[in-house]
C-alpha cells in the first residue's frame, strides 16, 4: 500500500516551513526528519500517553536516527512553569545543541510546550510537530 503526502507551504519569507499531511508519516520520520540533521540525534518532548502509544513508532520511524525522550504528565497542567522549566533542563542535560532538532509528538499541550523551549533553547533549536 502506497501512502499518500499532501504538502502545505507556510510562507513566510525566510521562516517559510513545510507541513506534511497524510498516513503513515510516523514509518517515513526519518526520510521526512533526516535531512534536517547536523547530527543523526533527536530529542523528543511527548507525553506518557502519547509516549505509550505512539513513541516506539516514532523510534522505529527514525531509524538509525538516536532518539532521547522525556515523556511529561498529560493535560493541561503541564503547559506551565515547572514543566516548562523541567523540560528546558532536559534538553540542556541531552546536550542539545543550535543546529540539533526538537520534536514535539503530541498535541496542543506538548506543541506549545516544546516548541516554547526549541525557542528558548540557546538562541533558538529547530522544531519539527508531530501532532497526534
Amino acid at each position: 500500500m502506497t501512502a499518500t503526502t499532501d504538502t502545505v507551504r507556510v510562507d513566510l519569507g525566510q521562516r517559510s516551513y513545510d507541513v506534511r499531511i497524510g498516513a503513515g508519516l510516523l514509518a517515513r520520520a526519518g526520510e521526512e526528519i533526516g535531512p534536517l540533521l547536523r547530527r543523526r540525534r533527536v530529542a523528543v518532548l511527548t507525553d506518557t500517553t502519547v509516549a505509550g502509544l505512539h513513541l516506539e513508532a516514532l523510534r522505529a520511524g527514525l531509524g538509525g536516527i538516536e532518539t532521547v525522550a522525556l515523556a511529561l504528565p498529560p493535560g493541561e497542567a503541564t503547559k506551565g512553569w515547572a514543566e516548562f522549566s523541567r523540560a528546558v533542563d532536559w534538553l540542556l542535560e541531552q546536550k542539545v545543541e543550535r543546529r540539533d532538532v526538537v520534536v514535539a509528538l503530541g498535541g496542543g499541550v506538548i506543541g506549545d510546550l516544546a516548541g516554547f523551549a526549541a525557542a528558548v533553547l540557546r538562541r533558538g533549536v529547530r522544531f519539527v510537530q508531530i501532532p497526534t
